[in-house]
């Protein structure tokens, strides 16, 4: 136990940590009043769970992700005020037509979401500063993904069979852009990433990353699934109406 309790990091349970964790819970808990209001009895537990999550992914990528994007963009400080640069993390070269400054969360102050984000850039330290590829990532993410998750939910909420195939093509964004948000980190080494302890790793890297992992492809299994048996019904209806 002693050796567990080591390996966290000394600032785990600060205020900024806590509020932060608690917000994705807070945000969970909103994805699930929102299923008790707008679902009714007989919505299938498969579908009932996929609500959840698509309400979940769309608050988290217009909330926490938008206010990444926010930050990327409008937030900055001049590299001449910095005494040791390097200490940041990378803003991309020319980035909005300038070399001399550092945007990012990194620059955010005291805002409530850019603490937020430094407290994941201890895990990632992209998320701290401007990466070209996190950014045009979270562009998609936020501007795409998160309207198709909204009209998953709607189309949920109708029973719209033609909603499986929206589950399909958003689940493959998400697992997509998962790859290619940690591919280059594997290219180099994991050169930006901390994995030097059980919360780093297992909870901030791991954790929340595979939940963009496992419940898309739980949700592309669903889809095909319905779609599967929509065909089946129609195939045997066809037999029967030949045999007539």
């Amino acid at each position: 136990m002693a050796s567990f309790m080591d390996s966290l990091p000394p600032d785990l349970f600060d205020q900024t940590t806590l509020i932060s964790l608690a917000s994705t819970v807070a945000i969970l808990g909103t994805a699930y009043g929102l299923s008790l209001s707008m679902l009714d009895r007989t919505t299938p537990g498969s579908h009932r769970v996929l609500f959840v999550w698509h309400a979940f992914d769309a608050l988290v990528h217009f909330i926490l992700e938008g206010s990444f994007l926010y930050h990327c963009f409008f937030s900055w400080m001049p590299l001449a005020r910095v005494s040791n640069p390097h200490a940041l993390a990378p803003t991309a070269h020319n980035f909005l037509g300038y070399t001399n400054r550092a945007y990012g969360p990194q620059a955010g102050g005291d805002n409530p979401f850019a603490q937020l984000w430094m407290v994941y850039a201890k895990a990632d330290r992209r998320w701290a500063g401007a990466d070209l590829t996190v950014i045009s990532l979270e562009l998609l993410t936020v501007f795409v993904a998160g309207p198709l998750a909204c009209y998953i939910c709607y189309g949920l909420s109708k029973k719209d069979p033609r909603t499986n195939v929206l589950m399909i093509v958003t689940a493959t964004m998400e697992l997509y852009g998962g790859f290619i948000t940690f591919c280059p980190e594997w290219l180099t080494m994991n050169y930006n990433l901390d994995a030097s302890n059980f919360m780093y790793k297992w909870v901030y890297l791991v954790f929340f990353n595979m939940l963009w992992v496992f419940i898309p492809l739980y949700a592309i299994w669903v889809a095909v699934k319905d779609i599967d048996d929509a065909f089946a019904a129609r195939n045997k209806a066809a037999t029967a109406s030949k045999k007539r």
